[in-house]
């Protein structure tokens, strides 16, 4: 049988080392903050230049001064646009990469997308192309269906934005008006 008191002897020495080279704990403690500044930096530089290469995306239509009455209307988040079909291509020129609140309205006219702190901006009916639910986009997923996709037509580009309702419910009722809205501009378009 083994002793009890020299293992609380052992436990009641061991403490930790008086720390005695104190220039060598903050010059590690200065390395490794300069080291997440240039991390920090060198990713601000990468979104900045990812603007710099979509700056031929022309300038989002503006919203109509006479608003049309909503047909729908949502409270939620937006979580970004990307290029369509390529989920994780994000687009950050005009501020379409800025993650926001948001809120958006249908009407007659197209969709509008007010986000407080961020840039609004409004798709006019005959750029919409199409709504979905998905389960991810550019750094957002969730659950299977748990994000509405607009896709929609700004200059040459097919653009996916993916919004998130407060009350995701609301997303069902949104893709078939949507959808219906798209449908019923085309056939008219084509007479």
């Amino acid at each position: 049988m083994t002793s009890v008191a020299p293992v609380i002897l052992l436990a009641a020495e061991k403490e930790s080392a008086e720390v005695t080279d104190w220039a060598a704990r903050v010059g590690w403690v200065v390395g490794l903050g300069l080291f997440v500044a240039l991390v920090y930096w060198l990713m601000r530089e990468g979104w900045k230049w990812r603007g710099t290469l979509q700056g031929d995306l022309p300038d989002l239509p503006a919203v109509p001064d006479e608003p049309a009455p909503a047909r729908l209307t949502m409270e939620g988040r937006y979580h970004g646009s990307t290029t369509a079909g390529q989920w994780l291509d994000r687009i950050v020129a005009h501020g379409l990469g800025t993650r926001s609140r948001a809120e958006l309205t249908l009407t007659d006219a197209g969709l509008d997308v007010v986000r407080p702190g961020a840039t609004d901006f409004f798709v006019p009916v005959a750029a919409l192309r199409g709504a979905r639910l998905d389960k991810g986009i550019a750094g957002k997923v969730l659950t299977e269906g748990g994000l509405l996709i607009v896709t929609w037509a700004h200059g040459d580009k097919l653009i996916d934005s993916g919004f998130r309702s407060d009350h995701a419910a609301e997303h069902n009722e949104w893709v078939d008006t949507l959808n219906d809205m798209i449908n019923k501009t085309e056939t008219e378009g084509a007479r």
